[in-house]
C-alpha cells in the first residue's frame, strides 16, 4: 500500500529519535474506525505489530484495552517505551510471537505488515489471536492527488522502481488470501496534511527506506531539491496523506 519506509534501512535502529520525530501519526478517524472493527475497550487485549517507536501504539492505549508492542528493535522498544509508557513492550518479530496461543484479542500492524516475513507472521498472529479475533492494518501513504506530493513522486524516481515497489505492496494481499487463515477484508480510507519546512521535509522524507538506502551523494542532492521546494513554497509545505485501514478477523 504506502511507500516502502522500513525503519531499520541503512542502521534506522541507531536514529530512532529521527523516525519518532519525522514520521506522522494516524488520524484520529482512522483508528476510531480500526478501534470499532475490532472492538478494542477496557477488558480486551491488543498486540501491536511491527510498533516502532509506539505512532499507532499511543492511539491504542486510549481505548483503554491491554496492549503489548511487539518491536524486535532496541532502540525502537526505547523510543516506544518513552512516548507511550501504558503499553507493554515485547522484544520480538512477528515471525515468533513469544505469547501463548489464544492470549490476545486483536492484532494491529501500522506501515509494517508488508515487511513481515508473511509465510512464517500469518500463522503466528493466527495462532496468538483468540478465535474470531481481528487483524487490523493501517498504511499512511503520500496522496498522489496532490500537486506537491505528485512533484515529489518525480524527484524520487531516480531513487526506485516503481514496478517493483508495487509488486512489493501486492505481496501482502496475495499472501494473506493465499494463507486462508483469515476472512475478507473490510476496508476504511481517510485523509489528513501535516505542514512541514524545510528541514522537518527532508527529514520526513529521509525515512523512506529507497532514500535511506541511496548513495551519500544522491541523498545530499535530494536533500538540496528538498530545500528549494520548501523554500519556493515560502517556507512551509503541505503534505498530505490518504490512509487506508483494513480489518479482517481469524477463520477457525
Amino acid at each position: 500500500m504506502s511507500e516502502l519506509q522500513h525503519p531499520k534501512a541503512r542502521g534506522f535502529e541507531l536514529v530512532a529519535d529521527v523516525y519518532e520525530r519525522a514520521r506522522p501519526a494516524y488520524p484520529a478517524e482512522t483508528v476510531a474506525w480500526l478501534a470499532g472493527q475490532l472492538d478494542l475497550r477496557p477488558g480486551r487485549t491488543v498486540l501491536d505489530l511491527g510498533a516502532g517507536t509506539g505512532k499507532l501504539t499511543r492511539s491504542l492505549v486510549e481505548t483503554g484495552a491491554r496492549v503489548l508492542a511487539l518491536e524486535p528493535g532496541a532502540e525502537m522498544r526505547a523510543q516506544l517505551s518513552a512516548a507511550v509508557p501504558q503499553a507493554e513492550p515485547v522484544a520480538a518479530g512477528a515471525e515468533s510471537i513469544p505469547l501463548a496461543d489464544g492470549s490476545v484479542d486483536a492484532a494491529t500492524a501500522a506501515q509494517s505488515f508488508h515487511w513481515f516475513r508473511l509465510d512464517e507472521a500469518l500463522p503466528e498472529i493466527h495462532r496468538v489471536l483468540r478465535p474470531g479475533g481481528g487483524l487490523g492494518l493501517v498504511w499512511n501513504e503520500r496522496d498522489q492527488d496532490d500537486p506537491f506530493q505528485r512533484n515529489l513522486t518525480e524527484l524520487l524516481q531516480p531513487f526506485t522502481s516503481v514496478g517493483r515497489r508495487r509488486m512489493r505492496e501486492r505481496g501482502w494481499l496475495e499472501a494473506l488470501e493465499r494463507s486462508a487463515l483469515f476472512g475478507p477484508l473490510q476496508e476504511h480510507t481517510g485523509g489528513f496534511a501535516d505542514e512541514l519546512d524545510g528541514g522537518a521535509l527532508v527529514e520526513r522524507v529521509g525515512t523512506i527506506s529507497f532514500v535511506a538506502l541511496a548513495e551519500e551523494r544522491e541523498r545530499e542532492r535530494l536533500e538540496d531539491e528538498l530545500r528549494a521546494l520548501a523554500d519556493a513554497a515560502g517556507g512551509v509545505v503541505r503534505f498530505a496523506y490518504r490512509t487506508q485501514a483494513f480489518a479482517t478477523f481469524s477463520a477457525g
